[in-house]
């Protein structure tokens, strides 16, 4: 009966301390009320998220802000966007030149040009009526199309079109080297036609298979690319984490109900660590927004997150109970002691996502927007609604046993690892800790920004959409990546003068040269072409004529030989340079070269503007990745670091906190170099997810510590006994936890949730250690000055 009486003295004491006890009188005073509306708030915003979309859009991935993107969005209507699709047909035997192959071709011309969201003026196949060829007779040129309008299959009919192709430029470009297949491409509309919304690429890349599905056969294959395709891949296989959505909660259900022995804790847990996710999705439609492919993880790091801070709170009420506190006293305390570390650990999540938000992309703002309203949701329902919950829980008797905590296995661990906190052992610790930040220093020199490997890195290699690029860069000279450098003219038909097209023409020789370009195509190499053609083919005048009646001619020859050359008043000039892919060191070295001959040969009348297509838009966010990585660490160290110090009020606790978190970034960033992982826009939120969460574990523990060596004049190795008592075994059940549930991810079909996944896990289990082991040295060394020590009672 005593025992009871001082737990109820105990619960008075805490309840009359600062603004945090008399909340907890007005919310559990109300509790009912509270609950009721929290059950009503979420059946109605469950309701809501049944509306929630995953869309994805071309312009929601670009870098807006940039520089480059101002020449993408200023000629991207004379020389088309990025966002285009290539569709290849192509014959499992033989070539394209019989009856049934160009039938196939056909159908899929027009059915591409009738699907909804293409541009239909952009369709370019053999069937297309610009496609055509131009040969130098005796009495001048001879142009026609390549496919005549009176094509008949016969052995004749395809011997001409041979022909005509071999005098084309299309060669490589619509019809594949071997001939064994032929393209047709198109650009897609920002705006759906019929809705005037943002065009629906997971719509596009379903279209694009029912093409697929009624045109491959055991005749034919079908090879489909563009970032519409690839973008409704992603999404398709981002549809998969409700799946590993429902292993990670399977997995977390088991482990709670180990750890915590008691049915109704593990269902409690896993109802109020799901409620933000709820919320969250529910509020999404309200405020107009969508749910990106790329962000689509983001609701189950909300319910880990969540689940990590439930067990926090149950493991308090519980330890409460033990000491024979009634339920709701129980849940006051526990709230009591546990709001302020868990609003200070939420707030350095939600900071961990705004960190985020220097990358200039909407994409990314979207994902910090929703991943910061998840957390901030977390504030209400883990450090609010749990502990009313807990109020009305009550433990069978056979269940109120003594929590893990107080095993005599788990006393004698933590026991054994409180002799981190002595002289000896802290130096050794932390001269470990030196070794290992000196080790993820020399590895993380290998980091890159940008794509590491073929095709779409967030894909895994052997999908069929990575599997046809390999098929169509393979048999097109082309390439399957485009880097655009526009040629900008301070006048209209500047494109006819001699020092104009002679600047353009070393500009394609240098990029000739560039290590990692196949080929360019641009109005100088074309204008010398048609200079050979007119003098009857002798190479020897492969040269910018000298007279502007000549060059006139040349550039006459180049617009309807060669397609979108020059915009219509000739002021710009389109450079198309093909790369053999888009790995982070080929654009580097690529857009390197062009920024090189813009500073040596750039004038006021013609400058080389950087960047449009495909891999010019790679290269742009590549260099906007680059810029906002170290603000986005700085900005989150400095925000954690300051958020420590307003929390615990001690430079050294804020110190023993971020240093250890610091140390996993380095060597996360020394695992991406290790595993061949580019820094980019799907993994630079890695690292400050990492922190963001890791920093959770430091705040709780450091939060009893301080109690400890405050109010009842511990010594630091009794202080991190007791958080480690308290506190411990929650922070390595969680840590466990959450990296298991992480740990999916790497079965997923998407390599770059597989990636996040592998990091994610790392972080997670590193931090967790971190603050057990490497925080608690630092503490031996920085807080022997600290004045955390009062006399006891002054408190």
């Amino acid at each position: 009966m005593g025992r009871t009486d001082d737990a109820k003295a105990l619960a008075r004491d805490h309840f009359g301390k600062g603004w945090v006890g008399i909340a907890s009188y007005y919310i559990f005073h109300w509790r009912r009320a509270i609950l009721v509306l929290g059950i009503l708030v979420t059946l109605l915003l469950g309701g809501s998220a049944t509306r929630l979309e995953v869309q994805a859009g071309f312009a929601k991935m670009l870098p807006l802000t940039h520089p480059y993107m101002r020449t993408f969005l200023k000629y991207q209507g004379d020389f088309g966007g990025a966002n285009k699709i290539l569709v290849s047909v192509r014959a499992r035997k033989g070539d394209m030149f019989n009856a049934m192959a160009l039938e196939r071709l056909k159908a899929v011309h027009d059915e591409l040009f009738f699907t909804p969201g293409v541009d239909r003026s952009s369709v370019l196949s053999l069937y297309s009526p610009n496609t055509i060829f131009m040969e130098v007779v005796e009495d001048g040129f001879r142009a026609g199309p390549v496919l005549p309008s009176n094509f008949k299959a016969s052995p004749k009919g395809f011997e001409e079109l041979r022909a005509n192709l071999s005098k084309s430029q299309w060669m490589g470009r619509l019809v594949a080297n071997d001939f064994s297949a032929a393209m047709v491409s198109a650009s897609l509309l920002d705006r759906d036609p019929k809705t005037a919304e943002r065009l629906d690429l997971r719509r596009v890349g379903v279209d694009l298979e029912k093409i697929r599905a009624r045109h491959e056969d055991s005749l034919f294959a079908v090879d489909i690319i563009g970032f519409a395709k690839s973008t409704s891949d992603i999404a398709s296989g981002a549809s998969g984490v409700i799946f590993f959505f429902a292993i990670a909660a399977a997995i977390t259900a088991l482990l709670l109900l180990w750890y915590s022995g008691s049915w109704k804790l593990t269902v409690l847990a896993l109802l109020v660590a799901s409620t933000p996710v709820v919320w969250l999705l529910g509020l999404l439609p309200l405020l107009g927004l969508e749910l990106d492919p790329m962000s689509i993880l983001v609701p189950f790091l909300i319910f880990s997150i969540g689940v990590s801070h439930a067990v926090q709170m149950t493991n308090a009420w519980k330890l409460e109970t033990q000491r024979g506190t009634d339920g709701v006293s129980a849940a006051r305390i526990a709230f009591v002691k546990l709001f302020i570390p868990g609003a200070s650990a939420l707030l350095a999540n939600a900071i961990g996502f705004l960190a985020i938000a220097f990358v200039q992309i909407e994409m990314v703002r979207e994902l910090v927007m929703t991943a910061t309203l998840g957390v901030t949701l977390m504030i209400v329902t883990n450090k609010l609604l749990l502990p009313v919950l807990l109020s009305y829980l009550r433990l069978a008797p056979g269940k109120a046993r003594a929590p893990r905590e107080g095993g005599s296995r788990t006393i004698r661990l933590w026991r054994g690892l409180s002799i981190v906190t002595t002289p000896r052992v802290a130096a050794a610790v932390i001269a470990i800790g030196f070794a290992l930040l000196a080790a993820g220093l020399w590895k993380a020199r290998d980091q890159v920004i940008g794509d590491l490997g073929r095709g779409v890195p967030e894909l895994r290699p052997e999908s069929r959409y990575n599997r046809d690029v390999q098929e169509i860069s393979s048999r097109y000279s082309i390439g399957v990546d485009v880097l655009q450098v526009i040629a900008q003219a301070d006048a209209a038909a500047a494109c006819t003068r001699y020092e104009v097209l002679d600047s353009i023409d070393r500009f394609e020789f240098l990029m000739r040269q560039t290590e990692g370009v196949r080929s360019v195509r641009g109005l100088a190499g074309f204008a010398k072409l048609a200079t050979v053609g007119y003098s009857e083919g002798d190479v020897k005048w492969a040269a910018i004529p000298d007279t502007r009646e000549q060059r006139n001619q040349a550039v006459m020859f180049s617009t309807r030989g060669g397609g979108d050359l020059v915009n219509r008043d000739c002021s710009a000039m389109n450079v198309s340079i093909f790369t053999g892919d888009h790995q982070a060191g080929t654009l580097a070295g690529v857009v390197a070269a062009v920024k090189r001959f813009k500073e040596a040969f750039d004038t006021p009348g013609l400058t080389f503007q950087l960047a449009s297509g495909n891999a010019g838009i790679m290269a742009t966010t590549n260099e906007a990745v680059a810029d906002a990585d170290k603000w986005v660490n700085w900005a989150l160290f400095c925000a954690v670091a300051l958020l420590c110090l307003v929390t615990f009020r001690s430079v050294a606790i804020t110190l023993c906190i971020v240093l250890p978190l610091g140390l996993v970034t380095v060597l996360c960033y020394a695992l991406m170099a290790a595993l061949g992982i580019g820094m980019k826009v799907n993994t630079l939120p890695v690292v400050a997810l990492g922190v963001g969460v890791g920093v959770d574990y430091g705040i709780y523990l450091f939060e009893v510590i301080r109690h400890e060596m405050r109010s009842r004049g511990a010594t630091l190795r009794d202080a991190f006994l007791e958080a480690l008592r308290q506190r411990g075994s929650a922070s390595l059940f969680t840590a466990v936890t959450m990296t298991a549930g992480v740990a999916t991810w790497i079965f997923s079909d998407l390599r770059f949730q597989a990636d996040m996944g592998i990091l994610l896990a790392f972080m997670f289990i590193a931090n967790a250690f971190g603050a057990i082991f490497l925080a608690p040295a630092f503490a031996a060394c920085l807080l022997r000055r600290d004045p955390l020590r009062t006399p006891k009672g002054s408190g």
